[in-house]
């Protein structure tokens, strides 16, 4: 891989990294609001298709960060990967990892074969 795409590929991991962590806080805030609607606060709610959308919406917000926490884990295993040398390497067959996976998903950790292979399991 030539340094401009890694350089490229660092940089795109930086920024969603950023954003990640940026969305996270986010969810922690509204997480924080929603705690005082929980708590009895927030009187307006008393009605319960009000109490049920509420529970939807925590359930929903909990589910998104929790997936934003994971895409911010694999975003910071592939920039160790780059401050170790290994990123681009596939994680279960130690194969190269195709530089056009790389630049459509730059925290890719396996090859597209056993990417294929693991999601038909």
């Amino acid at each position: 891989m030539n340094t401009a795409l890694r350089d490229g590929l660092k940089a795109a991991l930086e920024a969603e990294q950023a954003r990640l962590i940026e969305e996270i806080a986010e969810y922690e805030r509204e997480g924080q609001e929603t705690l005082s609607d929980v708590s009895g606060e927030n009187n307006y709610r008393d009605h319960m298709a009000d109490q049920g959308t509420a529970t939807f919406a925590r359930e929903l917000d909990a589910t998104l960060e929790e997936r934003a926490r994971e895409n911010l884990a694999q975003v910071e295993r592939a920039l160790a990967r780059m401050g170790e040398g290994t990123y681009g390497i596939c994680l279960r067959c130690g194969d190269p990892i195709a530089e056009e996976r790389l630049e459509a998903v730059p925290a890719a950790e396996l090859c597209i074969g056993c990417k294929e292979r693991e999601e038909s399991s």
